[in-house]
């Protein structure tokens, strides 16, 4: 009796030691197993976040000191325009406003489009007058731009206008010219008869050389019309730096 107790109590004995030392090491792997995977993981997340956040702060710096550099024609750049209308001395005066169509692109030193083809310019007829004799092969035309309207907004221009294909035609014969006729017959008359001693002969031929006098002068300052047809080349050239504002 007492040898079965003992052999039972041993028995008992040499079954908690095997469950104890059993059930430790499942617990320890898997406490360890846990607490790896959170501190590894960690490192490698924190530095490529730090790594993408430093990039976008130095690009946008750099797009806007580009805008600004490129939203500026420089002094002397020419514009390429069109008339919308004609203009003529006969009918135009000092002090009238003309527009005239952007014919292409004007662009910046960086290759950007400030002012786009089809962009209207603003002028003003500082002077004009017809030419008054056959020496004066231009007669006086004098533009001053004074705006351009780039997408619905005006901005100023400074500087100097040309109209290329501005030519000079020949007014209908007028009273003047009819005048400077009569007035060389008269003189070449009262010469003749002062020459010949007061003879009728003497003034016909007088009147008649004073007459091809007073045509030839005539002709010579027959007031001939500044001419700009419509659609003719129109030149603008910057007098100053032109800025369009982004």
């Amino acid at each position: 009796m007492v040898g079965n107790r003992l052999v039972l109590l041993t028995l008992a004995l040499l079954a908690g030691c095997g469950g104890d030392k059993g059930g430790s090491p499942a617990t320890d792997d898997s406490d360890r197993d846990l607490q790896r995977p959170a501190v590894d993981a960690s490192a490698p997340l924190n530095d490529r976040g730090s790594k993408t956040a430093a990039k976008p702060s130095t690009r946008p710096a750099t797009k806007s000191a580009a805008k600004s550099v490129s939203g500026v024609l420089s002094s002397g750049t020419a514009i390429s325009a069109k008339f919308d209308a004609g203009i003529s001395s006969r009918t135009h005066k000092a002090g009238q406003k003309l527009t005239g169509t952007v014919s292409s692109d004007v662009k910046d030193k960086n290759g950007r489009v400030i002012i786009p083809a089809g962009s209207k310019v603003s002028l003003t007829i500082a002077a004009i007058h017809e030419s008054e004799n056959k020496r004066d092969k231009t007669g006086k035309l004098v533009l001053t731009p004074i705006s351009v309207v780039i997408a619905g907004r005006s901005y100023p221009l400074k500087g100097s206008a040309t109209a290329l294909d501005r030519t000079l035609k020949d007014r209908k014969t007028n009273a003047g010219d009819l005048a400077k006729v009569g007035a060389g017959a008269g003189a070449g008359a009262l010469l003749g008869t002062a020459v010949s001693g007061g003879s009728t002969k003497g003034a016909v031929i007088g009147g008649v050389a004073g007459a091809a006098v007073g045509t030839q002068r005539a002709i010579e300052t027959q007031d001939r019309d500044v001419v700009v047809p419509t659609g003719s080349r129109l030149k603008v050239t910057l007098g100053a730096p032109f800025r369009r504002g982004v």
